[in-house]
């Protein structure tokens, strides 16, 4: 299955720019797996003639990292199927795999480009991304990697 930009480029149309789901989205799943991990130091801190709190532990150490597994393998599937690109005539992004949305705004009814980023997301580079099309409403793209080189690529022509 190759990448759906791939698919839909016009005659002489070019990717100008590709940028994806930020890893922030993997935070979760790496909370979840600290918590499990952890669980399981204590339980081989906890002394020999307390087994039942090992077995506790144990169990609680699969529930989470049951969790963390399934946490990751979202977010994982999340970024696999987002995929937003800038090419000389137009801005696409899409997300979903079976249930699939698009957003596609020709690059000359683009009216404005707005960044949205938290502390957080200055720091580790990623934001939300509000496209102001003219006559065709407004689009947030939310949670990219790169959103300011995003932006430069829209409004850089």
């Amino acid at each position: 299955m190759g990448r759906y930009i791939d698919e839909i480029l016009q005659p002489g149309e070019k990717v100008l720019y590709s940028t994806n789901a930020h890893w922030v989205f993997f935070l979760p799943a790496i909370g979840a797996w600290i918590v499990a991990i952890a669980l399981l130091v204590v339980s081989a801190m906890v002394p020999a003639s307390s087994a039942p709190l090992t077995l506790v532990l144990w169990a609680l150490a699969a529930i989470v990292g049951v969790f963390a597994l399934y946490k990751t393998v979202t977010a994982w599937f999340h970024r696999w199927t987002t995929e937003t690109d800038v090419t000389n005539l137009r801005i696409i992004h899409k997300t979903g795999f079976i249930r699939r949305q698009t957003f596609e705004m020709s690059l000359d009814k683009v009216e404005s480009v707005d960044v949205s980023q938290s502390i957080l997301g200055r720091l580790l580079n990623y934001g939300d991304v509000t496209i102001m099309g003219v006559g065709e409403g407004r689009q947030t793209i939310a949670t990219i990697a790169s959103p300011l080189s995003f932006r430069n690529y829209i409004t850089a022509r």
